[in-house]
């Protein structure tokens, strides 16, 4: 569920154009002897627009002004304090469409050195439908003139087998009807379990069946995994770190567990994400901004309370006391407000 809060009836595209207009000019700081943007206003019409509303004002801004509304933030950015890095990194993101988005960021994360970068490619590929995922690799091709499973393969940064358990997973489109297959279900609960017990989370059976099966079939058969087992697959796959070459067991054990909570219950890892982001000293900012930013328009709702019942405290009270000034107030405002 969404937690976008769009005012009715709205102003039009023209009329939230000129608005931005106005408040990227913003009033003058003789301190900083330039113009500073007025971040609420700026928050005030996209953070309160979908991402139609947000495609429709970006049109009307190109043509009212004949610049796009995106550099106009890359400028900002480029000349930013650090205090407001943060903001605008994470407004340019939400004027984005979802799937330019999410091609930005799997671009981005292929080219990390950080193993955290990860779980951007598991949450593109398993937390959105199969059309979203077929969006993303076009615009892919589209923006960076090569395509996701060519630089995936081709990233210095991922070792085996983790690398092969990825692009099996940016490579699939999976069935996105409701039917299931209940032997099925039986025989590939059989079948992970003899791979969970005998180490062997990078073998083919293990790569097909996550990277193949509808949602509903994977939630078949992780319960029939559970009724045949009495524990739940995915703490079994956390604690079965298989060896696998390049010794990456515990990485792919790691990597298999966030693609099964991201294809069956997206509420649970994106909530676990959340609490890591922001637990302890300093904020994980770019990853609580990918969390809240992509989420918002899709299930940020039913995220929300996942994080409570498990954590026993709000997200916007948590995101609330750990960040500030512009980059809070949007992320309070995409978040629904404070609860």
């Amino acid at each position: 569920m969404s937690t976008v809060a769009v005012p009715n009836p709205p102003p039009t595209a023209s009329e939230d154009a000129e608005s931005l207009r106005n408040a990227l000019q913003g009033n003058h700081s003789i301190f900083f002897f330039r113009w500073r943007a007025d971040k609420a206003a700026l928050i005030e019409v996209l953070c309160r627009r979908t991402a139609a509303q947000r495609a429709a004002i970006r049109r009307a801004y190109a043509f009212l002004y004949r610049e796009p509304l995106l550099n106009c933030f890359r400028y900002k950015l480029s000349r930013h304090c650090l205090l407001s890095v943060d903001f605008w990194k994470a407004m340019i993101l939400w004027t984005m469409d979802p799937a330019e988005r999410d091609a930005n960021l799997v671009h981005e994360a292929v080219k990390k050195k950080d193993e955290s970068y990860v779980l951007v490619l598991v949450e593109v590929s398993c937390a959105s439908t199969p059309d979203h995922l077929m969006a993303v690799r076009k615009i892919y091709r589209k923006l960076f003139s090569c395509s996701v499973e060519e630089d995936v393969a081709s990233s210095p940064t991922l070792q085996e087998p983790l690398k092969k358990m990825l692009l099996r997973l940016v490579s699939s489109y999976r069935y996105a009807g409701e039917h299931v297959d209940m032997d099925v279900a039986k025989l590939e609960a059989a079948e992970l379990s003899e791979a969970i017990r005998e180490k062997r989370l990078h073998g083919d059976e293990v790569a097909r069946i996550i990277s193949t099966r509808s949602k509903p079939q994977l939630r078949a058969t992780f319960q029939q995994y559970k009724d045949d087992q009495g524990t739940d697959v995915v703490e079994d796959i956390r604690s079965s770190h298989c060896g696998g070459s390049g010794g990456g067991g515990k990485q792919l054990a790691g990597m298999l567990r966030s693609a099964v909570l991201c294809l069956t219950s997206p509420e649970k890892h994106f909530a676990e994400v959340i609490r890591y982001s922001i637990l302890g000293l300093g904020t994980y900012e770019d990853m609580l901004t990918r969390v809240i930013v992509s989420r918002a328009e899709v299930d940020l709702e039913q995220i929300k309370e996942e994080y409570r019942a498990r954590y026993g405290s709000a997200v916007s009270l948590d995101v609330a006391g750990d960040t500030s000034f512009g980059y809070r107030d949007m992320l309070l405002a995409l978040l629904g407000g404070q609860e």
